[in-house]
């Protein structure tokens, strides 16, 4: 007989929920795109005094400095999780 109950089940889950899920389980997410929003807010606001610099190479020197931050806040969290799993794991198992 065939089980009446679906294989998956779909829960709806909004969009806040989701983000409060993820930040709970990766803090270190938030703080890359907190970094991210920060990085791009001080080169809108850098942008009217960039001296003779062209628009393009500007651009790309933000592009990399919002990339570098996201990539260390996740690198740290990587980092921490690892220690925290491994290097500082009670001895009670």
């Amino acid at each position: 007989m065939a089980d009446p109950r679906p294989i998956f089940e779909y829960n709806e889950e909004s969009q806040a929920d989701k983000f409060a899920r993820k930040s709970k389980d990766s803090p270190f997410m938030i703080v890359g795109i907190l970094g991210l929003i920060g990085v791009c807010g001080l080169g809108a606001y850098k942008y009217k005094t960039k001296g003779k610099m062209s628009t393009s190479v500007f651009l790309m020197q933000l592009r990399v400095a919002a990339q570098g931050t996201v990539v260390a806040a996740l690198t740290v969290g990587l980092a921490y999780t690892l220690a925290k799993e491994h290097l500082f794991k009670d001895k009670k198992d």
